[in-house]
């Protein structure tokens, strides 16, 4: 019994060839990021950084932004893998127009345009805003941990390289005089056209070595006069104030600023702006991203980041950035307790936000146990506690961790690509504004 197949013109030419808009369908992700950056972004600080007519042209800044932020939104971050998808991918080549980048063409474009690429997330924002799906009802605010790119192994504590420095310098010091008092030998072992004083390659290594520990101690002990003397500044402050109303700060006294590094104090030699940071399957070479979404459509309003593993110090430049893309500062806002202290619960009711912040981690905010001082934080936790399951505290789990497992589970972000926390920042901001670009999406599908 005979079956007639559908035919396979795979060497069949086309006179007409098809438009690259039919590799996709119609309301593909991939031609809502071309139409959203054809239509919708300013992109007048990447088009000026272009001057003269010299050297072939560059690729169209257009197509490189819709192509840096549709691979954010489908997960592929690295230039080598962007211009492999770009051989091999429909909706890459779509973007493209078949004219495919190469990865250095991608990776510069992005390192120089660095801080323009971040700057899309407020455009972005305000679309979303125009949208309809941004209201400040409610924020959420809250941390996650993402790897450096920098091993945690490439760092050393200032005690260790106190220690390493006088054995690599010793170990140089031996072979530099065993070189010396063989010099004859040597020459006649190397020949006429060597001097036989050339220091081999190890030397070389640990040489480089020393003067990396050198640079990294220098760098400590700059960190360490720096806090000291703000430390210094803070005691002195506070002396004052005692003088001047009379009452003396309560406790034991402060020891005297020290302008010597920790000995557990550590710098990595990869990514030295990096830190070791604590996370829940155990430590990394890091930062802490930060990020508040707002509860109606899961939309990132404000990110900022930090190699400090505490949280507190950021609440208020969230909150800030917030108010200076935005124009208004949210109805109520959420956050876990590592964000709870006297200072940030003060801001936010100068801000008239009604906040929800757990005074102390517990499985239940209103239950949590810990000696309590401050009345902001008294009367914090007495709210929580007053209105139990039908606090708006809830919310935050439910808000602003599934933005984080969308970006590091189902995009596969867990570890940054470039190094420097300017430049992780801007990073983060290009993450950030993938995520938004996605709920944009979904929203006007």
């Amino acid at each position: 019994m005979s079956k007639t197949f559908r035919a396979w013109r795979l060497d069949e030419t086309l006179l007409l060839p098809p438009s690259v808009q039919d590799f996709v369908p119609a309301d593909h992700l991939s031609r809502f990021v071309v139409s959203l950056v054809r239509e919708s972004l300013d992109l007048g600080a990447i088009y000026g950084a272009y001057k003269g007519e010299k050297g072939q042209p560059p690729y169209d800044p257009a197509m490189m932004v819709a192509l840096l932020l549709y691979s954010y939104a489908v997960g592929v971050y690295s230039s080598r893998r962007i211009a492999g998808a770009c051989r091999e991918r429909t909706d890459f080549l779509m973007i493209v127009a078949l004219d495919a980048p190469d990865f250095r063409t991608i990776s510069e474009f992005r390192r120089r345009h660095l801080a323009a690429l971040s700057g899309l997330f407020v455009q972005v924002l305000r679309l979303a805003e125009t949208a309809g799906l941004v209201k400040l009802g409610h924020v959420a605010l809250d941390g996650t941990k993402i790897r450096a790119n920098a091993s945690k192994h490439k760092a050393m504590s200032y005690a260790h390289m106190s220690r390493r420095e006088q054995e690599l310098a010793a170990e140089v010091a031996r072979w530099l005089e065993a070189a010396e008092a063989a010099d004859a030998e040597e020459d006649r072992l190397f020949g006429p056209d060597k001097r036989g004083d050339e220091l081999p390659d190890w030397v070389k290594d640990k040489q480089r070595r020393i003067e990396k520990i050198r640079e990294a101690k220098a760098a400590l002990e700059a960190e360490a006069a720096a806090a000291a003397q703000d430390k210094a500044r803070a005691q002195a402050e506070a002396e004052a104030k005692a003088a001047t109303t009379g009452r003396k700060k309560s406790g034991k006294k402060a020891a005297p600023p020290s302008g010597t590094p920790r000995a557990k104090a550590q710098r990595n030699f990869t990514d030295p702006e990096s830190r070791i940071l604590k996370t829940k399957d155990g430590f990394i070479q890091g930062y802490n991203a930060q990020a508040a979404v707002d509860s109606h459509a899961q939309i990132i309003v404000a990110r900022t980041l930090t190699p400090s593993q505490n949280d507190q110090d950021q609440l208020v430049p969230l909150m800030d950035a917030i108010e200076a893309d935005l124009g208004r500062s949210p109805v109520e806002a959420s956050a876990d307790a590592g964000y709870c202290s006297e200072a940030n619960l003060a801001a936010l009711h100068e801000r008239g936000i009604a906040g929800y912040v757990a005074v102390a981690r517990a499985k239940r905010a209103a239950n949590a146990k810990r000696t309590i001082n401050g009345p902001l934080t008294l009367a914090m936790q007495t709210k929580l506690k007053r209105a139990g399951r039908r606090s708006r505290y809830r919310l935050r789990k439910q808000v602003v961790e599934p933005v984080f497992g969308q970006i590091k589970q189902a995009r596969g972000f867990r570890q940054f690509l470039l190094r420097g926390v300017e430049k992780v920042s801007a990073e983060w901001a290009m993450i950030c504004t993938a995520h938004n670009i996605l709920k944009l999406a979904k929203a006007t599908a």
